[in-house]
């Protein structure tokens, strides 16, 4: 696993020592009583966040119940492309990040392994999981969401099982004006993220033999790899490409 030089991890009172010993140990990170001069990973008596730039992100899947509750679940572009009539279908994220698409699977009835190589992010997701368990709607849903540390494109191939639908969302969004986006975005982007090829992905994922590919690009970008989908959904400011092995 990658060294990240940028970030400190500090732990305050009631604060998960263990986690945050076992992430500094992991990704070669220096323990603080403080937080660093640039990012944070901030362990405290409320769960994990990433802090710096005078911005603080924690995630929080109580923000998606407005879309997952009062049948507007139904409404979501990715739900309706996901539909599948096979019972307890399986989906792979391949690209998971703060597991906002995951949890639309999920909630839509997949059982979702999700795929995140950032160890940051990873930690951050993993935590936003363990706090929504604590939620009775929420509960079940991510009862479905299984978080697999590490790189997709070596991992993909050798999964137990053929996935009924297999997720991409390589882009990540370019930077802009802080004013423009959210506090996640913002602190995201100050970490060195890793880039993914997208050949590679899209051929890991075809490895695993899935019912389909569903690829989330930008409304006028290029195709994933250059590969036309069978067809695509379209929506304001994004689409999705469908591919069917």
């Amino acid at each position: 696993m990658r060294e990240i030089k940028n970030l400190t991890v500090c732990v305050k009172k009631g604060g998960a020592a263990d986690a945050a010993e076992s992430f500094a140990k992991r990704t070669g990170t220096v323990i603080s009583d403080e937080p660093g001069e640039e990012l944070t990973l901030l362990f405290d008596r409320e769960g994990v966040s990433l802090t710096g730039f005078g911005l603080s992100y924690r995630g929080d899947f109580t923000e998606m119940l407005r879309r997952l509750t009062g049948g507007r679940l139904q409404h979501e572009m990715l739900v309706h492309i996901s539909k599948t009539s096979v019972p307890s279908p399986r989906a792979v994220d391949a690209t998971a990040g703060m597991g906002e698409d995951s949890i639309l699977f999920a909630a839509a009835g997949y059982d979702v392994t999700m795929f995140e190589q950032d160890p940051v992010i990873a930690c951050l997701l993993k935590d936003a999981i363990r706090r929504a368990k604590k939620d009775n709607t929420l509960a079940p849903i991510v009862s479905r969401m299984h978080l697999v540390e590490g790189n997709s494109i070596e991992l993909m191939p050798a999964l137990p099982f053929k996935p009924d639908l297999v997720y991409l969302d390589p882009m990540f969004p370019e930077r802009q004006k802080s004013g423009l986006i959210g506090k996640k975005l913002q602190l995201i982007q100050k970490l060195e993220m890793p880039c993914f090829e997208e050949e590679a992905l899209l051929e890991a994922a075809l490895k695993t033999s899935p019912g389909k590919i569903v690829i989330k690009r930008p409304l006028k970008g290029p195709y994933l790899a250059g590969r036309k989908p069978g067809y695509t959904i379209e929506g304001k400011a994004i689409r999705y490409d469908c591919i069917v092995p």
